[in-house]
């Protein structure tokens, strides 16, 4: 089960860096939270919407820990990632928590939190 939420995990970036809405759509929980490096929270329908202006660049994921409880699983790794946000050009390394559920209708991402550890 580790395998697949790894592969979830994998999915989702791969969504994220080609601004992937449907795909993101699919992924998310219906009540799915972001909870950026600065403090901010995006309900389910402002992260999809934050891709008119924000586009990856380059999104790579490392030190993935994957820990299972019944149905849910924790997913903390480190970030590496270029970003634009309204032209502007942007770079951040941060370790990111996900929550993932599994649902009737499969797994899901229900949050996911950003902090920050400094720009590389």
């Amino acid at each position: 089960m580790q395998a697949h939420i790894r592969d979830l995990q994998r999915t989702f970036d791969e969504a994220e860096v080609n601004s992937d809405i449907e795909a993101l759509n699919t992924l998310l929980a219906d009540d799915f939270r972001s909870i950026g490096e600065q403090g901010y929270v995006l309900d389910k329908q402002q992260w999809l919407g934050k891709f008119a202006d924000f586009h990856y660049t380059r999104l790579e994921s490392s030190e993935v820990d994957v820990c299972l409880y019944g149905a849910t699983a924790i997913v903390r790794c480190v970030q590496r990632c270029q970003s634009t946000w309204r032209d502007a050009e942007m770079s951040l390394t941060g370790r990111v928590g996900q929550v993932w559920v599994q649902l009737t209708e499969g797994w899901k991402l229900a949050g996911i939190q950003f902090s920050s550890i400094g720009h590389t």
